[in-house]
């Protein structure tokens, strides 16, 4: 329907308007929305007016009451020093303005930011293609299952996940595979990481995907990667692995011990911590390329044979047949993937080693100083650690924790008797402090 003039519209004349509420049988469009008295809008907000001054002032009471504390705390969410030139490239408005880049010939300069990131996940994964971002990494390992389910040349139905795996990133893989017919079972672990012998004994030829992390949620670092690629592969399910950027920088790459998919969070790099925002990896093998959700960024030549970028794959159900549709996934991060861009440059691949080799030592030399207090052992696992490690206590958990928070210092208590530590730049001039109230805690 068009004006007359030609322009295109939304009919909100009142005879449209009550053709269209016939024609569904109701009266009014309030008929169209069950909404409960208690939650209704009553015509009032509730809200007093006030000036920029008031409300700020408003807002520096508010947060004074939160807790000041330094934070030890990791399991999948890491803090790590984002250098001002980030804030004053990202914050630039042709970035901050631009959504998705639909038009190619108005948004050369972002493609190409984008197409670099994708060029770093490749580089740091050893897999041919990456898509520009995802939410988070909990929904790429979703992403990553159904993916499993579509190309799969056999039947199966079960997805294969460590047990120490985070409520949280387990509670959104099992919603977006219910659809799929698809059911999540747990494998043991071994002093935290893979039980590979126990992994082969569950395997077979109902498993559609196996799922293994590194490092994994409790800091070890996984040490026969290749045996779980192997065992995969033997019985033709996808080998799906976890990681961060900083990580990949350092560890084997996943290619090589024979991933056919990369997830994880990439937000360790470009964001502070954000108490939710997320940024997540997905990376796999040229023959799924068809198969990968959301979007990808590719080069090609315009016609004056300049080098030229495009959203060469989109694949939710906007763009193509919805039968045809890999993912539903919208806003794709754009904005977010273009600062972990800039924070992978700006360290360059030196400095990012250096950054990974820092999460390495400075865990281990931690762990040996809470391992010589009395009523602790640190690390508890007998392997390599990333960043974290766990300690056991003497006392209970929940006990200690709550001691040290009264101290200034967040921990993760993650049973009765074992704590959780998590060591980056940004909270190691504290670790005399944590040391000294582990002390007094026990």
């Amino acid at each position: 329907m068009t004006q007359p003039d030609g322009s295109p519209f939304a009919p909100h004349a009142a005879a449209e308007t009550a053709a269209m509420l016939e024609a569904v049988g109701v009266e009014s469009e309030a008929d169209l929305f069950d909404i409960p008295d208690d939650v209704a809008f009553d015509g009032e907000f509730g809200i007093e007016p006030r000036s920029e001054q008031e409300i700020r002032g408003e807002l520096r009471r508010l947060f004074a009451r939160n807790n000041d504390l330094t934070e030890f705390m990791g399991r999948g969410h890491y803090s790590h020093y984002v250098p001002s030139i980030v804030d004053h490239l990202s914050d630039r408005a042709e970035f901050l303005t631009s959504y998705t880049q639909y038009q190619p010939e108005i948004t050369q300069g972002f493609l190409q930011a984008l197409f670099e990131y994708q060029s770093m996940l490749v580089e740091l994964t050893g897999l041919p293609i990456a898509n520009c971002s995802m939410y988070d990494g909990a929904t790429a390992l979703a992403e990553a299952a159904l993916l499993a389910d579509r190309v799969r040349q056999t039947s199966g139905h079960r997805i294969l996940v460590p047990e120490y795996l985070r409520d949280g990133k387990r509670s959104v893989l099992e919603n977006y595979v219910d659809g799929a017919g698809l059911v999540v079972e747990s494998y043991p672990m071994d002093d935290g990481n893979v039980d590979r012998e126990a992994l082969a004994e569950l395997t077979d030829e109902e498993t559609a995907m196996i799922y293994a992390e590194n490092p994994t949620v409790r800091g070890t670092i996984e040490e026969g990667l290749s045996e779980v690629g192997e065992i995969a592969a033997d019985t033709e399910a996808l080998f799906c692995l976890g990681s961060d950027l900083v990580a990949l920088s350092l560890l084997e790459a996943p290619a090589s011990v024979g991933a056919d998919v990369v997830v994880g969070e990439a937000d360790v790099l470009g964001l502070p911590t954000s108490y939710g925002m997320g940024l997540g990896i997905f990376a796999t093998r040229e023959s799924f390329l068809r198969q990968v959700p959301g979007r990808l960024v590719g080069v090609s030549e315009d016609s004056d044979d300049r080098r030229a970028y495009t959203l060469t794959l989109q694949t939710r159900e906007q763009h193509i047949r919805k039968e045809r549709a890999t993912s539903n996934i919208c806003t794709n991060q754009a904005w977010v993937a273009l600062r972990a861009a800039m924070h992978i440059a700006s360290l360059g691949p030196d400095g990012l080693v250096d950054l990974a080799e820092d999460c390495v030592r400075d865990a281990a030399a931690l762990a040996d100083r809470v391992d010589d207090l009395a009523g602790y052992q640190a690390p508890v696992h007998d392997r390599h650690h990333f960043r974290e490690f766990v300690v056991r206590s003497d006392q209970p958990a929940e006990g200690i924790a709550t001691a040290l928070e009264a101290e200034g210092f967040a921990v993760h208590a993650v049973d009765d008797h074992l704590l959780q530590v998590c060591l980056t730049e940004t909270n190691a001039h504290a670790t005399d402090g944590l040391v000294a109230a582990l002390q007094e805690a026990a």
